[in-house]
């Protein structure tokens, strides 16, 4: 994996977590890296994209929803929400990442980490919410917040 993917990988897995045990962030930040040390520009970058994604995630989820209608969010797997946040978080919000290239990161995280259909749905909803950044960036401007660890 490249070192970004890494990054981007390391922040999935702490996204995920968060979900499922609401454990602080920072903490599960901190448990990860003692497993498998990473270098320091990678961590923050990693950093940032929980505290980008978290604050938002709820309305991140809206959107989700909005544009898989077939889907109901219950029925989304935490995995492929979080992958779908990141790339959100990275091409509408941060705007780091140029849309292709963060589409183009979270199919490959979904095929390390998703389902066999998150890769194929995961490109679904990211391509329909790519043409929809600027609106995304407006709605969501000033709601980052920083996470504590």
């Amino acid at each position: 994996m490249k070192p970004r993917t890494e990054a981007r990988a390391l922040a999935l897995k702490v996204l995920y977590e968060f979900d499922l045990s609401g454990h602080p962030a920072g903490e599960i930040l901190t448990n990860r890296l003692q497993e498998d040390p990473m270098d320091e520009g990678l961590v923050d970058f990693s950093r940032q994209i929980m505290n980008g994604v978290i604050p938002v995630s709820q309305k991140l989820d809206q959107l989700i929803a909005e544009n898989a209608p077939e889907w109901p969010l219950d029925q989304i797997s935490s995995i492929d929400k979080n992958i779908i946040r990141i790339a959100l978080w990275e091409f509408a919000i941060s705007k780091i990442t140029p849309i292709k290239v963060a589409i183009n990161e979270a199919v490959e995280l979904a095929k390390v980490y998703g389902s066999d259909s998150s890769p194929r749905f995961v490109n679904g909803v990211l391509g329909s919410l790519s043409t929809q950044a600027e609106k995304i960036a407006s709605l969501l401007a000033n709601e980052n917040t920083i996470i504590k660890e």
